[in-house]
């Protein structure tokens, strides 16, 4: 198969899915290996890498998906009239990175670090489609064990959640003790 006609295989299926596709239903359905794939996701790149081109292929670890540059969302919002993304609270956010960082987790864990009732805030995540269910835990009572899922992944512009920020290293952190002790010799002076 030429190359030429394997990238439009590939963008053909990858316009049709609308959604992620893994590599290999990608390699199944074009009948190909993964190197002439990866061929084939890099020539599709490189056309789309020019100025006048509105498309790019997103990565999302072992997926792709063909998107609009960011560039148009403007106008896409505008002709099918999206509203304004709506802006995640602090409360989502920390929820949100805990899940991101530990996943995956259940509501009691998230509640057990941030020490407040979460169940609210972790529901508007799975509804705005940052959080999905990721099975049961075999567990007292089976709770639901949630993980971020690929519309996170492009929401934060990550190929892998393994992309994500490294944390500090605890010994890196002043502790609440240091912080008290801190202050009171500030209090002092």
């Amino acid at each position: 198969m030429e190359e030429i006609n394997l990238s439009a295989i590939i963008e053909a299926v990858l316009f049709a899915a609308g959604e992620p596709m893994e590599e290999e239903k990608l390699c199944e359905a074009a009948v190909v290996t993964k190197n002439e794939l990866d061929d084939a996701i890099e020539k599709l790149n490189e056309k789309y890498s020019f100025d006048n081109s509105a498309l790019m292929l997103l990565k999302l670890e072992n997926s792709y998906q063909l998107a609009a540059k960011e560039s148009f969302a403007p106008y896409i919002k505008a002709a099918l009239e999206i509203k304004k993304n709506s802006v995640l609270s602090p409360a989502a956010m920390e929820a949100l990175t805990i899940v991101a960082y530990n996943q995956p987790v259940t509501k009691g864990f998230v509640e057990q670090v941030r020490g407040v009732d979460s169940s609210g805030v972790v529901n508007s995540l799975v509804e705005k489609g940052l959080l999905a269910e990721a099975g049961r835990l075999d567990l007292p009572g089976r709770p639901i064990a949630y993980k971020t899922t690929d519309n996170f992944l492009r929401a934060f512009r990550l190929a892998s959640i393994k992309d994500l920020p490294e944390l500090s290293d605890q010994k890196e952190q002043i502790s609440f003790d240091e912080l008290l002790e801190n202050k009171e010799r500030e209090e002092q002076q």
